[in-house]
């Protein structure tokens, strides 16, 4: 194929193109002018991505401000995006189709829910963050915010969002998909805190694409997020450990371990009902899980915790340590059971098993243990980094869990648990 003869392109040349004829710059490589069918011309630039793939970029229409100067200086900005690795031209069609922000939405969401968004940790969102995605964007984000375009939304417009949000404007309750199923969608300040974090995630994700300069959600003052450390009282405890040990034959066991193991452990149910054995070692008194909120996490375990394994029966490898009732998935009516136990027990509705988790970490700092301490017992954000490394816990730390796990036990009565601390 002939190469085509190239020149710089100046006025003389845009004024001497015949409809249909295309001029290409000698300067910079890709940089053209092409006279329309129409009697318009357009500067434009050919270039090719990182993975070699072919573009197309218009730059303009001749006159002003585009002149073949100062679209040939645009031509090498642009050039210069693309040595960076970056693809202007399917940044500007993406710019063009997400011109409301339901439409900045959909795309947030499709690359969030295929992986391609990283978070701080520079992994994938689980599927739980998703879910609360999904809601506040549905519920608050879109029935507010969705019609703008994105390029019009100002701060202020946030910070009404935000106050309309915690005054309860989005609130209600809604069908989902399941048979009977409803969703309760709350309002108040600590889901206008959230979602207006959120919506600042998806105004980057906007900057990034280039589909506005700024992040309207920068500036704004968000409330305290409301949520409550609960923590149990000790007639709480008290009654938990009674009810467990009175359903231990009444109620699926494995679900009764686990919600043991869990105010034992101060680990999050997600942690737990998707251990496997593989991860387990008894020896050690150690697990090590590949994958939680944090990353990769060591936890050891107390004599209490491997009691409650002990008493389950160790399954193959792959298999979970606490089974659903039927088939090999993870225990996903584990919420529903827990409601039940919470219930025989009379404990009151916000007792949840995030609740013992926050218990576990206060009878930590009760017993004067750090806070490096007690990220490393329960996985928490300020875990140390050295943990990732580490493949068995040391003796203070089991000594930790030993003292923190008896403290637990002895608050609910469970004279056995007691039996290693002594």
């Amino acid at each position: 194929m002939t190469e085509p003869e190239r020149k710089r392109i100046g006025l003389r040349e845009v004024r001497a193109l015949a409809p249909g004829e295309t001029v290409w710059d000698a300067a910079v490589h890709g940089f053209a002018a092409r006279r329309r069918h129409g009697g318009s011309v357009a500067y434009v630039l050919k270039y090719r991505t990182a993975e070699g793939r072919q573009r197309w970029y218009t730059i303009g229409r001749h006159g002003a401000p585009w002149t073949p100067e100062t679209a040939r200086k645009t031509a090498q900005r642009i050039l210069g995006e693309v040595a960076d690795g970056n693809d202007p031209a399917e940044a500007k069609q993406a710019k063009r189709k997400a011109t409301t922000v339901n439409e900045l939405c959909n795309l947030y969401w499709k690359d969030a829910e295929s992986g391609v968004l990283m978070t701080r940790r520079r992994m994938p969102k689980k599927a739980t963050t998703l879910l609360s995605d999904k809601g506040r964007i549905d519920k608050h984000i879109r029935p507010l915010l969705g019609q703008l375009k994105v390029a019009a939304v100002t701060q202020r417009d946030v910070e009404a969002f935000m106050e309309k949000v915690a005054a309860g404007k989005t609130a209600g309750r809604s069908k989902t998909g399941k048979k009977r199923g409803l969703s309760n969608v709350r309002g108040g300040r600590g889901t206008a805190s959230r979602t207006v974090g959120l919506l600042g995630a998806i105004f980057t994700y906007a900057v990034k694409h280039r589909m506005r300069a700024d992040n309207p959600v920068q500036g704004v003052v968000r409330p305290a997020d409301g949520r409550k450390e609960r923590r149990l009282t000790t007639d709480e405890y008290a009654a938990l450990g009674a009810t467990l040990r009175a359903s231990e034959t009444e109620i699926w066991p494995a679900a009764v371990a686990c919600a043991r193991f869990l105010a034992v452990t101060g680990w999050r149910s997600g942690e737990a009902l998707e251990l496997t054995w593989r991860e387990v070692d008894l020896a050690r008194r150690t697990v090590m899980l590949p994958d939680t909120k944090t990353g990769r996490s060591m936890r050891p375990l107390s004599h209490a915790a491997c009691d409650v394994l002990r008493g389950l029966g160790r399954g193959g490898d792959d298999a979970l340590v606490f089974p659903a009732t039927r088939g090999n998935g993870i225990m996903v009516g584990f919420a529903k059971i827990w409601a039940r136990l919470a219930k025989l027990g009379k404990l009151p509705p916000d007792v949840t098993p995030h609740v013992l988790r926050h218990s576990f970490a206060s009878l930590a700092a009760d017993l004067g243990y750090s806070e490096l301490t007690i990220a490393a017992l329960i996985g928490h954000k300020g875990q140390s980094i050295t943990s990732r490394y580490v493949h068995a816990a040391d003796a203070v730390l089991l000594a930790a869990a030993d003292a923190v796990a008896a403290e637990t036990a002895r608050c609910m009565g469970d004279a056995r648990k007691n039996a290693h601390a002594a």
